[in-house]
């Protein structure tokens, strides 16, 4: 075995936590008492949200409804409580990077308040995904139930996360919502920025390797394949160099639009509604509603 003591050890932690103050700006303030959000406490946020705006479905024991609505209840009301802290910690992330003065105390209730209105908005959630399940089932012949979509489809599983997220990037939280849309990339291998807008009745069949970017706009109704990329064409760069954040780049939707397997659409193109692109298509430039654009060879 190798001679790896306590000073190396020491020695090591020491030059890693340096490099890194040197290469992120959240490190280059005066604070050394900063707690970040948890990857692994927001994870666990998620799942039990999902528990509770698909009440039942992911319980490991089977209650009777008024047992149902009770232990929902106490999981709304302990999810509350620990998404504000997360949502604050997001903050001092902010404060950190010196996107915002620390607000101390005042952090801690601005977290309460924003944590407050997303849990009020649940019902209003829990429709649009009882709609996009809906959607799921009606889309693929395969499905025999919206509730089997809910259970085991990785689209329904991306876009309850997406939903979640993008409730609170509307409100102002930073860092947590592209967590929490990352945590479904990582399972299901569909990518859906926090910010980008997508409409009632969405559906994702299969999956695998969907990119749709922040500032995509999707209207409802529409449904994509595995492999579709709604992405930017270019980037725009400041006088320093430095890419320009925020800028509409990515594509817009119409209502009903489907997109097969393979298709890449960039830029800030429109696809007019009840459009369909066929698979492995490159389009950069608008599509007239109502278009069918397939390559024939």
């Amino acid at each position: 075995m190798g001679d790896f003591g306590c000073f190396a050890s020491e020695r090591l932690a020491e030059a890693l936590c340096g490099a890194a103050e040197g290469a992120y700006s959240v490190f280059s303030g005066s604070r050394r008492d900063l707690i970040f959000p948890s990857r692994r406490v927001i994870a666990g946020i998620v799942e039990d949200l999902r528990g509770v705006l698909f009440p039942g479905f992911f319980s490991d024991k089977s209650l009777p409804l008024g047992m149902l609505r009770f232990n929902s209840a106490v999981v709304i009301d302990e999810t509350r409580r620990r998404l504000a802290e997360q949502i604050r910690r997001g903050f001092c992330f902010s404060c950190a990077k010196g996107e915002d003065e620390c607000g101390g105390s005042m952090c801690e209730d601005k977290a309460m308040g924003i944590a407050d209105e997303f849990m009020g908005a649940l019902p209003s959630i829990q429709e649009m995904l009882i709609e996009d399940s809906t959607a799921a089932y009606k889309g693929d012949p395969a499905a025999e139930s919206p509730e089997e979509c809910v259970f085991s489809y990785p689209g329904v599983i991306a876009v309850t996360n997406y939903r979640i997220a993008n409730a609170l990037y509307r409100l102002g939280v930073p860092v947590i919502p592209r967590m929490i849309t990352e945590l479904a990339h990582s399972s299901t291998g569909i990518d859906i920025h926090p910010g980008a807008s997508i409409g009632r009745k969405f559906f994702i069949d299969h999956g695998t390797g969907v990119v749709i970017g922040e500032t995509c706009v999707i209207g409802d109704g529409c449904r994509l394949y595995q492999g579709v990329t709604l992405g930017a064409r270019s980037f725009s760069e400041d006088e320093n160099g430095s890419l320009v954040k925020g800028l509409p780049r990515h594509p817009i939707l119409g209502d009903g639009v489907i997109i097969y397997a393979g298709a890449t659409v960039l830029g800030r193109v429109r696809i007019g509604s009840g459009a369909v692109i066929g698979g492995n298509l490159w389009i950069t430039r608008d599509v007239p509603a109502g278009e069918t654009v397939v390559f024939r060879g």
